[in-house]
């Protein structure tokens, strides 16, 4: 059992046509249940964000996708504030429910049935000339790769101040366990369940240079070095990319803060989503022999 919440707000992706007025429905149901709700509006509204950081409430209701939940834990995570993700996206990885599914789980806040699950953050840092440039909190990854020349880049990557490998690559990923299912996924990383807290380094196309993914403890400091003659970015969790110039470096560490996500069910949820969705091969579908 946990603490009883009773005082709510709900921010919904207003580009999902069914999230408003999904939004409004539930606001009226956790009235009737008892509860009060201090805002419904969009994710990018400046007066949730305000409220957010007085904590005039108590959880936040967040419907959209992923990429929504991305955005609220970004919003959330300094004022510590859990996060109840209600699916109307695609995969919704980060979720907890499904868009027909909340009634019966909504109740469960005010009676206090339900956990929270921290999940580890990073910090990156730009540097130009050993001057820093701006730093990004990362829920999901930091990607430092080629701009607009479709060519490769040199990459040099260092863990606390040692050298640890050098790429001829598209770019280089460093992700949290939580960003271990998303780009870094796809590039052919692995795959480490949320309540890890691990960095994980893998190389996008990587030519004639090691391919390998690196898991690294929590406390390593990982630098990423940009050797190139053209341009290169990199980008916090799919945001507007950063132009960087050569000998530029991103330093990602552990960040302080930890994301917090409202769970009912059981911890084994992870796998049976990772499945859900892994299984896509037709030869799947198809009886054993």
């Amino acid at each position: 059992m946990s603490q009883p919440l009773n005082h709510f707000a709900i921010a919904f992706n207003q580009q999902i046509p069914e999230a408003e007025p999904l939004s409004v429905k539930i606001g009226a149901f956790m009235k009737a249940a008892g509860g009060s709700i201090e805002e419904v509006s969009t994710i990018q509204d400046k007066a949730l964000r305000q409220r957010i950081k007085k904590k005039e409430f108590e959880a936040l209701i967040v419907l959209g996708g992923d990429g929504t939940m991305l955005r609220a834990s970004h919003l959330c995570a300094s004022a510590r504030l859990p996060l109840l993700g209600i699916n109307l996206g695609s995969f919704g990885f980060l979720m907890e429910l499904q868009r027909n599914e909340w009634e019966p789980y909504l109740k469960k806040l005010m009676t206090g049935e339900y956990r929270i699950e921290e999940r580890m953050l990073l910090q990156a840092e730009h540097f130009r000339r050993n001057t820093s440039r701006g730093s990004w909190l990362v829920v999901n990854d930091v990607v430092v790769c080629r701009g607009q020349h479709v060519r490769p880049i040199r990459l040099d990557a260092e863990v606390d101040g040692y050298h640890m490998a050098s790429y001829v690559a598209d770019g280089l990923i460093a992700a949290t366990p939580t960003g271990s299912t998303a780009y870094a996924l796809a590039a052919g990383g692995a795959i480490l369940p949320p309540d890890l807290r691990n960095i994980i380094v893998v190389p996008v196309a990587p030519h004639l240079s090691p391919n390998q993914s690196i898991i690294l403890n929590e406390g390593a400091e990982v630098t990423i070095i940009v050797s190139t003659s053209h341009q290169a970015v990199f980008s916090v969790d799919g945001h507007i990319p950063v132009i960087m110039e050569d000998k530029d470096f991103v330093r990602i560490t552990s960040s302080e803060l930890n994301s917090r996500y409202i769970r009912f069910h059981d911890p084994g949820y992870f796998y049976r989503t990772l499945n859900r969705f892994m299984e896509q091969n037709p030869s799947l579908s198809q009886p054993r022999q």
